[in-house]
């Protein structure tokens, strides 16, 4: 039997010539991208993905449907955009393996698994990808970050004039109710007997004892913490005046910056709270407001240049797209007809080749890419 890829077949049956007729077809190229390539179950797996991200967020069925509906007629764009951004990557020879392997022992601390076997294993079942595959997809996605920081970002000026005007502009946007910034640390007792209850409140103590004498409060949320936010800093949302529990406002709402609660008994454990900041109520300054304010003009500016800057990659790039396949991104008058794939010679060419080539990468855990819906953090942001 031969097994076709496209026009890529392979002989199961060592060198014997098999009827045409006895064919299969596995896979269907619908892009190529320089040295890679596109396969409609790519495109297939990217949808399931998003589908089932937004089940997860609780969007209902209409929701769903009209999520999928706008992201289909992009879904090309955005898996091109990806591989130019990475090919782009290793041309400039940015190298970020420090930053993987950080970025890895970082989720590995975070959740507490100290054997790599385990590790591994953690990450399968959580992604449904091998350690390897996960471990290139987060390499693709710090490097397309530096990419888009080195060519794109760092060339984006905003002249302080400009973040002066901002400001007036908006100035309504900018006034701010009186709220309190806190992170918490939670040591459970649950399911804990009474020497774990014990051992518990000592360790809740030694921490605080260790985050007054200034060890970095993140750093002990981080290998300490067992409340839901610890894979976040401890980063609670901000509470305005009367929201919180009143027992826990009295013990924080007039503290200053840095302040760190003695251990507080809760039924589910012992809660360690640190008083990050206190804004007043009222117009806020310009000084504090002025990054936000950055951000803003930063992500109106970076759209069209990212969109410019991908349009300029796709000139430079080997590109063909399969008939009834659209790049909403193509460059103006660049021709990607398909043209050539019964060229591919069938004896070089195993069905696992094919797969390994054909795997674009979804990025996770990563910041969103400004005018793409390329992120890390396994989520898409939009256009």
């Amino acid at each position: 039997m031969r097994i076709c890829v496209l026009a890529i077949c392979v002989s199961t049956a060592g060198f014997a010539q098999a009827p045409a007729a006895d064919v299969t077809t596995v896979e269907q190229i619908i892009a190529k991208v320089n040295g890679d390539i596109i396969t409609r179950s790519d495109m297939d797996r990217a949808r399931r993905e998003m589908q089932a991200q937004l089940k997860q967020r609780g969007a209902t069925p209409q929701q769903v449907a009209e999520a999928m509906q706008q992201n289909e007629k992009d879904a090309l764009r955005e898996r091109i955009d990806n591989l130019l951004l990475v090919q782009r990557g290793k041309e400039l020879n940015i190298n970020v393996d420090a930053e993987v392997t950080k970025y890895l022992a970082q989720i590995q601390l975070e959740n507490k698994i100290a054997e790599p076997d385990k590790f591994q294993q953690w990450i399968r079942e959580q992604t449904g990808m091998t350690f390897e595959d996960f471990k290139q997809e987060v390499k693709n996605g710090i490097l397309t970050q530096r990419v888009v920081g080195q060519e794109v970002y760092s060339k984006v000026n905003i002249p302080r004039e400009e973040i002066e005007a901002y400001y007036e502009k908006n100035k309504a946007t900018f006034l701010r109710k009186e709220r309190i910034f806190l992170r918490e640390i939670l040591v459970s007792t649950q399911d804990k007997d009474d020497a774990g209850k014990a051992a518990a409140e000592k360790k809740a103590k030694d921490l605080v004892a260790r985050a007054r004498r200034n060890e970095r409060f993140s750093d002990l949320v981080r290998d300490n913490s067992e409340g839901l936010t610890a894979k976040q800093g401890g980063v609670l949302d901000p509470y305005e005046k009367g929201v919180l529990n009143p027992a826990i406002e009295r013990l924080v709402w007039d503290r200053a910056k840095g302040y760190v609660t003695d251990p507080i008994k809760l039924d589910s454990g012992w809660l360690i709270l640190r008083v990050d900041d206190h804004q007043k109520e009222g117009q806020a300054d310009l000084a504090d407001v002025e990054n936000e304010i950055k951000e803003r003009i930063g992500a109106q500016l970076m759209t069209p240049k990212m969109r410019e800057y991908l349009t300029e990659l796709r000139r430079m790039a080997f590109l063909e797209i399969r008939e009834g396949y659209t790049d909403t991104g193509s460059a103006p008058g660049k021709d990607t007809r398909w043209v050539d794939p019964a060229l591919l010679k069938p004896e070089s060419v195993t069905k696992e080749e094919v797969a390994s080539q054909a795997r674009t990468k979804r990025i996770l855990f990563m910041i969103p890419v400004p005018g793409t819906k390329i992120s890390v953090s396994g989520k898409s942001s939009s256009k």
